[in-house]
């Protein structure tokens, strides 16, 4: 393959992945809808479980109580389960403190990873719909009733809620963050309107109970297997877009990459389990939306490392590519300096982005390795972030 197709090839995944597979889910969107159901729709409200999964966070475990004690639902309705993961610190004297609220604590020894802790939770869990947060997470008080609604249709079987990124304001370090993360919700949307999203919200998201108990090795990401699992059952995952929750900004790029690393390595080892639903006989346009959005994306680092490669060759010969050149090197450059100024509040939008995006797709490359070493991340130390204040 020449070094111009080499380049073509790598221009024609960028535009496909982030331009062409959006633009052709708004187009089958408007031949077919799906509607999700909204708290209006909803006559009687189903028993609901919250599982949060905690290591050491005495910081903010308390936040997190009172704005789960803030939830617009029925309360005899509603279970809260803590579940501390071996923690050390004061995370479980502080949980015990909120059992006249019926906040429910259950401590699991010797401290095993986030999917083993929701493992061992969920014979704990009484409600029918079976909801999962972080400690750092923020719900809006008025979110759990949509996400909950969702389920009035009987082919949902997973309802993700609605990621929105939020920092101090003095905090503009890793600014690309937010923006991903509107695009990311953008495309779940118009997954919904089509068939029905591939991935879910590991912040935020409802399953039904006997999905939620189906067993995943303790390596993989179950936010992400809840998705593949309601797929194989014969229901739909959907976006709520009324359903909000508060996720902090990583406080820098450098523990945003580390996370990064951690996710999609955890990501593409429960794609290569569930791998079988990538068979576009077996699963139809589902397999062409987990392609489109999963595959792709973790393409992308490698199809631009080879164009890289293919126009540093190619400008030895053509004066038309050397501009090209520069401009890569110019966008590294800056991307360079956001990297190494990532802990300043106040680095420019103008380094955090170029950073954050060259970051990311970084991530992506190191994943891939990771993974066919056969990392296993059941457990790790959190990403502690910001404290974000509920409404």
């Amino acid at each position: 393959m020449t070094p111009v197709w080499i380049i073509g090839a790598a221009i024609a995944l960028l535009f496909y992945t982030y331009f062409g597979y959006p633009a052709l889910l708004w187009i089958a969107s408007r031949i077919r809808t799906h509607p999700v159901p909204s708290p209006a729709d909803r006559v009687t409200w189903p028993s609901v479980s919250i599982s949060v999964p905690a290591y050491n966070e005495e910081d903010q475990i308390e936040e997190l109580i009172r704005s789960l004690l803030a939830l617009d639902y029925p309360r005899d309705r509603l279970q809260v389960l803590i579940v501390s993961d071996g923690s050390t610190d004061r995370t479980d004297e502080i949980v015990r403190s909120y059992a006249d609220d019926g906040i429910e604590l259950l401590r699991v020894e010797p401290r095993g990873g986030k999917t083993k802790a929701e493992h061992a939770a969920s014979q704990h869990l009484r409600g029918e719909i079976i909801v999962n947060t972080d400690a750092s997470i923020r719900i809006e008080p008025g979110a759990l009733k949509p996400l909950i609604a969702a389920f009035e249709d009987p082919t949902i079987g997973c309802a993700s809620g609605r990621d929105q990124s939020v920092a101090s304001q003095e905090q503009t370090a890793n600014a690309g963050e937010s923006s991903y993360v509107g695009y990311e919700m953008s495309v779940r949307d118009l997954e919904t309107r089509v068939s029905g999203i591939v991935g879910s919200s590991g912040c935020f998201y409802a399953i039904r109970a006997d999905l939620h108990r189906l067993p995943l090795p303790e390596g993989l990401s179950r936010d992400f297997a809840s998705a593949l699992h309601t797929k194989e059952h014969g229901y739909r995952a959907v976006s709520v877009s009324d359903a909000v929750c508060l996720v902090p900004r990583a406080p820098s790029l450098r523990k945003e990459y580390r996370r990064k690393v951690r996710t999609i390595t955890r990501g593409m080892q429960t794609l290569w389990f569930k791998r079988r639903l990538m068979n576009p006989a077996r699963t139809g346009l589902f397999a062409w939306m987990l392609f489109s959005h999963k595959v792709c994306r973790w393409a992308l680092p490698w199809g631009a490392m080879a164009a890289a490669a293919a126009l540093v060759w190619l400008a030895a010969t053509e004066p038309l590519a050397r501009p090209l050149v520069g401009f890569g090197g110019l966008i590294l450059g800056l991307a360079w300096i956001g990297w190494r100024r990532a802990d300043e509040p106040s680095v420019s939008k103008l380094f955090s982005v170029p950073a954050f995006l060259v970051a990311g797709n970084l991530a992506a490359a190191h994943a891939l390795v990771r993974a066919v070493a056969g990392a296993n991340d059941a457990l790790w130390e959190p990403t502690r972030r910001d404290v974000v204040k509920s409404a």
